[in-house]
């Protein structure tokens, strides 16, 4: 398998005892194939892989390859910072039938690249030799990186090497990459806000996206994608401009006071990070979703007021790009919006 087009890293819903809700597992991933995406990863960090048990991890990665089988690709998030976890976990992911895995920079321990390398990423595509391995470069959560020249290095050695998730924010670094790796290296973006620029950098010329967003507007981003891929840019664009509102929170900062022991008032820049807004905002919309699994939260009422004022700018401009879910979900998109109630239920 090699990498190419829109793909959803679908969130894992819970209920509100913060179970697995599987029901609405199931749901979510009915809509996405409803909108032609190319493929769904399981049990990313946008699916929560942090704080899902093994037991969990395994059976979310089982039940979607179950049901997007014949339909879509899979990638099933297999990685770990131990590499016998992430091995154990691709064994699990190959049996149930995954023929491509989704494998983060170690996280914490921090190996250097050369590790990452050759006891990470070349120790599990040595094991399984017949299956996809995306390594997926993120520094800003992992606080380590694959080098540009290792990833190529890895993709000499191992032909099932043949993409990355490119998560770095790092234009120069995809330029790089592109020139080292040549054409047929599939770059894939990690960043929404991102991915039209990857996508049209002549320099860079990625190949797809794994999308957070396209939890809420798949159809959108498949479209974008493919519109860049038949050379029709402008209409690309028009996309990308629509959905700017929402690629802009998939990460919310808001400045929130706080009361000192002492009795002062400060102001604190709170970042709420993936997958918390893209959840809150699917709560918000009547989308399967639930709360997120602590040590994530629920963000103040200043980050509710983002969500909404994002959802809102894209429905008043765009209503399209969200029609489908209403359709699908039977959702009155306008409603849901404009009801003060829901937006302060999902606040601290």
């Amino acid at each position: 398998m090699k990498m190419h087009g829109a793909w959803t890293a679908v969130v894992t819903p819970m209920n509100p005892d913060l179970s697995v809700n599987w029901d609405g597992l199931n749901k979510n991933i009915d809509f996405q194939l409803s909108q032609g995406i190319t493929g769904v990863v399981a049990v990313g960090t946008t699916g929560e892989s942090p704080t899902l048990d093994w037991e969990e991890h395994d059976e979310v990665i089982e039940r979607v390859l179950a049901q997007c089988k014949g339909k879509c690709g899979v990638l099933a998030g297999t990685g770990s910072n131990s590499t016998e976890e992430a091995i154990k976990s691709t064994a699990h992911a190959v049996k149930s039938g995954a023929e491509a895995v989704l494998m983060v920079d170690c996280y914490y321990n921090g190996p250097s690249s050369q590790e990452l390398r050759d006891d990470y990423y070349s120790a599990v595509a040595s094991e399984f030799p017949n299956t996809t391995i995306v390594p997926y470069v993120i520094p800003g959560r992992t606080g380590t990186a694959l080098s540009v020249e290792d990833l190529v290095i890895l993709a000499a050695r191992h032909k099932n090497i043949n993409s990355v998730k490119e998560a770095t924010g790092d234009l120069t670094r995809m330029a790089y990459t592109r020139s080292i790796a040549g054409p047929d290296f599939s770059i894939m973006s990690g960043d929404d806000d991102l991915t039209y620029t990857m996508l049209t950098d002549p320099n860079i010329k990625a190949n797809g996206v794994i999308s957070v967003m396209s939890n809420i507007v798949p159809g959108a981003i498949v479209k974008m994608v493919k519109l860049v891929s038949n050379g029709d840019v402008m209409c690309a664009e028009k996309i990308k401009d629509a959905l700017a509102p929402l690629f802009a929170i998939v990460a919310v900062k808001v400045y929130n006071e706080r009361e000192l022991p002492s009795g002062q008032k400060v102001m604190v820049n709170d970042r709420y990070r993936n997958p918390l807004p893209v959840k809150a905002l699917m709560e918000g919309l009547g989308m399967p979703s639930g709360p997120a699994r602590k040590p994530l939260g629920k963000m103040t009422s200043r980050g509710i007021a983002v969500v909404r004022s994002a959802v809102k700018s894209v429905w008043d401009n765009n209503p399209e790009m969200l029609q489908p879910i209403a359709d699908f979900y039977g959702i009155d998109i306008a409603a849901r919006i404009n009801d003060d109630g829901i937006w302060a239920s999902l606040a601290l």
